[in-house]
């Protein structure tokens, strides 16, 4: 079978939820991809359209009083097959991280020690945000988890989100502490 790029099979995957418009496949990756996985507005129609001209999906059109057309999509027998050959598949490499924190302590050595423990403060505040959205995105899930099939394994991917997160916290304290100690 052809291998196609992450972001096609992100779709097809999205394709098996109730998300079959590019709007609502927008929102999901907005709401829950979006979170470990990046995809641009940009990519999901020229990748619908990979995905309909390759027959993973068919895409049906409906008129809609006062508005444009409505294309939604449905995963076609060929594209269930591609999709579950790539989950299948072993992953082929760990990511690697582009932290732009990381980057800058790195070269810390020339910035003033307030600067760097801005930075730092301010890194730990925007995760321990992210950390409470985490924490209501996972409260929704379990609420309605009776009408998903795939909560259990959003939720293993968001506990994931949430342990890293929560690791990158204490890190942020870790180093704080260190460096106000003058390990700098």
């Amino acid at each position: 079978m052809k291998k196609y790029n992450h972001t096609t099979y992100a779709i097809l995957g999205i394709l098996t939820t109730e998300c079959k418009s590019g709007y609502a496949i927008k929102q999901l990756i907005d709401q829950s991809l979006n979170h470990f996985w990046k995809i641009s507005y940009g990519q999901i129609y020229p990748t619908l359209k990979l995905i309909v001209e390759e027959e993973l999906a068919t895409v049906h059109i409906s008129s809609q009083e006062g508005k444009p057309d409505r294309k939604e999509y449905h995963l076609t027998q060929k594209g269930n097959i591609a999709l579950k050959e790539w989950l299948e598949k072993p992953v082929e490499q760990i990511p690697v991280e582009r932290n732009e924190i990381l980057l800058k302590l790195f070269f810390g050595r020339h910035r003033s020690k307030e600067n760097t423990l801005l930075h730092l403060r301010d890194y730990k505040r925007k995760l321990e945000e992210r950390f409470e959205t985490y924490s209501g995105i996972e409260q929704i899930i379990s609420t309605n988890k009776h009408d998903r099939e795939d909560a259990t394994y959003w939720l293993f991917t968001l506990d994931y989100g949430k342990r890293i997160t929560k690791a990158a916290i204490e890190w942020c304290g870790a180093t704080m502490e260190q460096f106000l100690k003058g390990g700098n």
